[in-house]
């Protein structure tokens, strides 16, 4: 694998910056087109494919012409924060090979809110292939005052979003979390959610953590139902799944390890929500590394699948080969 994938020769943080020039390079040999697999139209988006591109890779918006060349069905950038901010120092990131598996804790690297409004803002609407726009909170923001920062974000981004993602799921800002837990999540939530009613009028979606228990899953699900949210991702990086890796403590691991866990918590939600999950969004990500892996979670009931770890194992070529294979599938499993 490493010799066809000279990106894998480099260390990890090393081939991440570099990543973007070579992305560019790559894409513009790329003709621009969509494939149309499983097509489908939801909140008014159109979406030529179910596969697209997870939050943190392209983290200020400055690819979004390099994905829509390479194929990608929809778009997630960010985690975007209100203010530039650096994300943590020392070694943020690492990848196993053989396991296919990443590790980081880069904490929201961010160009901040201002940066990625002129990144959006010259794009044509309605938008060749829809993109999310996921946002935090700094790190130097209280949780107490978090609310303000995603709120300033809503208001800055959402004319230029097709649908927001509110990470609060993160492992690598210190305390988020907290904000996911049963006795914080209406009253961070709801706000939120009135002002984007009020003001935006944008699908929401929320990024949940795969390091819930079933319980506060299905917590989570009914507080964001109930104050209106349209749609979750499944799921973020986890803080466990290191058996067998040297990977240090802290951080979030993804990729292969993280693929049995994403399945569970899709699953378990379609449980909870039953006839519920009509007209909402329901999105997996982690630990899809082929096409079949992503043809298994839109099987499983997923309207969406994203991809991180598979762009650094398998190349930005990968959104080309799954649609291919998607071309060979029969047509009744990829029938919307």
């Amino acid at each position: 694998m490493i010799l066809t994938k000279p990106w894998l020769w480099v260390p990890s943080r090393m081939a991440h910056d570099l990543s973007p020039y070579f992305l560019q390079l790559y894409a513009g040999l790329k003709a621009r087109r969509t494939p149309t697999w499983k097509s489908f139209t939801w909140q008014g988006l159109e979406f030529k494919n179910p596969l697209g591109v997870a939050g943190g890779v392209d983290k200020d918006g400055e690819q979004i012409q390099a994905w829509w060349n390479l194929g990608a069905g929809f778009i997630e950038v960010g985690t975007v924060t209100p203010q530039a901010q650096p994300g943590n120092s020392g070694q943020t990131m690492s990848r196993n090979l053989a396991r296919q598996a990443l590790w980081n804790r880069m904490g929201f690297p961010s160009r901040g809110a201002q940066h990625m409004e002129k990144n959006l803002a010259p794009l044509s609407e309605p938008h060749l292939t829809p993109i999310f726009v996921n946002i935090g909170k700094n790190a130097r923001t209280p949780l107490e005052t978090a609310q303000d920062d995603y709120l300033y974000c809503l208001r800055k981004l959402s004319p230029y979003a097709d649908a927001l993602v509110i990470n609060i799921s993160s492992p690598n800002t210190a305390g988020l979390r907290e904000l996911l837990k049963p006795q914080y999540l209406h009253s961070f939530l709801q706000p939120l959610a009135e002002a984007n009613r009020n003001e935006f009028a944008r699908p929401l979606i929320l990024k949940l953590s795969p390091d819930m228990s079933d319980e506060e899953l299905e917590t989570a699900l009914e507080v964001s139902l109930e104050v209106g949210f349209e749609g979750w991702i499944f799921t973020n990086t986890s803080t466990g799944l290191r058996e067998g890796l040297a990977f240090p403590k802290e951080g979030g691991v993804s990729g292969g390890p993280l693929a049995l866990c994403a399945k569970n918590k899709l699953k378990k939600a379609l449980e909870v929500l039953g006839p519920r999950r009509r007209g909402k969004l329901l999105i997996s990500c982690g630990g899809v590394l082929s096409p079949e892996d992503a043809f298994e979670r839109l099987e499983l009931g997923a309207d969406l699948v994203q991809v991180y770890s598979a762009l650094v194992f398998c190349g930005p070529s990968f959104f080309q080969q799954v649609a291919k294979q998607a071309a060979l599938k029969p047509p009744e499993v990829l029938t919307p």
